[in-house]
């Protein structure tokens, strides 16, 4: 490197003198653009590995697996995983990530085969594997293939054809209860056949994808058309598109029965309101984003709440019908723990 560089500085030096330079414009030179800051790239001695990592003042780069990364110095101490920073058993930090000095950078970086090696100026050690770098990187992430969510009305639902699953391969095979839950990921709604019908069979097959969430209404509810309960789904009239539990602080959705009387906003405001809510209910009501189908007995139907609105047309006769509400939080935990980017 000085070879390099003294031989450079020879060499204008003498272009300077040829072309008659004063002293004191030479003194003027910009020593800076004779020796330029070296930058380098740190490359692994295997080519198939096909990794180089380059140390910047503020954020370590790496180039790996296809992936360029950047990674944020505080970041690399933070999510450092040895003994004393991390126990690997709760899979919680022992680390205070408020005791990391925020102008912190690692005094050595060495590579050794697949895991990176940084040495802070306290002297603690941080190794990170490549592979998991790329996987929790902001890079990493963006490159994942999330589960995909079909935008659909009912003429789409009715071409794709969506298999039901069947209520023992649901129970008792991981591939029946994953294949339900990329057509409920999918769509928002999913459907499982041949179910026993009573409410046990209905809670166990509850049970199977997530924890049952104790409401107003119980663990699981179950009823007829009753007057007496003063809840319009207990009646025989239509209910029109909605979700549930609107009135919950963790309300599931829209629900156009169950709003409180507007006061908390000006007349202004209200108007608006009312504009968009129409602009909704127009769009909500239209045949073409409307699939309807008869439940019958055996016959069970999971509901997205966040996604799917839901409704029924009037009936007469008797009818009984039974359910739950599921813990969001679980369902997708069940989809993640069988492959599913839930």
């Amino acid at each position: 490197m000085w070879c390099h560089g003294l031989s450079h500085l020879q060499s204008r030096l003498q272009n300077l003198l040829r072309r008659g330079v004063t002293c004191w414009a030479f003194q003027q030179l910009n020593f800076k653009s004779l020796f330029p800051l070296a930058i380098h790239w740190h490359h692994t001695a295997s080519k198939s590995l096909n990794c180089a990592w380059q140390q910047h003042e503020d954020h370590f780069e790496l180039q790996y697996a296809n992936t360029v990364m950047r990674f944020d110095y505080v970041w690399l101490r933070d999510h450092c995983r040895s003994a004393s920073c991390y126990n690997s058993k709760t899979h919680q930090r022992s680390l205070d990530t408020a005791s990391v000095d925020l102008c912190i950078k690692p005094k050595t970086i060495r590579l050794d085969e697949t895991t990176l090696f940084f040495t802070w100026p306290d002297g603690h050690v941080t190794k990170y594997d490549l592979d998991w770098l790329v996987r929790n990187s902001y890079e990493g992430q963006k490159q994942k293939v999330i589960q995909p969510r079909i935008l659909w009305n009912a003429e789409i639902y009715q071409r794709a054809q969506v298999p039901s699953v069947d209520f023992q391969s649901f129970l008792e095979t991981n591939e029946g209860l994953k294949n339900f839950l990329q057509n409920f990921l999918l769509y928002g709604i999913a459907f499982v056949e041949n179910v026993p019908p009573t409410q046990e069979h209905t809670e166990k097959l509850a049970e199977r994808i997530s924890l049952i969430r104790e409401t107003i209404y119980g663990r699981m509810w179950y009823f007829t058309s009753d007057f007496s309960r003063g809840d319009t789904a207990y009646t025989k009239l239509a209910l029109d598109r909605h979700t549930d539990t609107t009135y919950f602080q963790e309300p599931c959705g829209y629900n156009n029965y169950d709003r409180a009387v507007i006061n908390t906003v000006p007349y202004d405001v209200v108007h608006r309101w009312y504009t968009a809510h129409r602009t909704l209910t127009v769009e909500l009501r239209r045949p073409e984003n409307e699939f309807w189908v008869k439940l019958k007995p055996g016959r069970v139907l999971f509901i997205d709440n966040w996604r799917v609105l839901h409704g029924r047309e009037s009936f007469t006769g008797y009818r009984q019908l039974c359910g739950c509400y599921l813990t969001r939080d679980d369902v997708l935990n069940t989809a993640r723990l069988l492959g599913l980017q839930a």
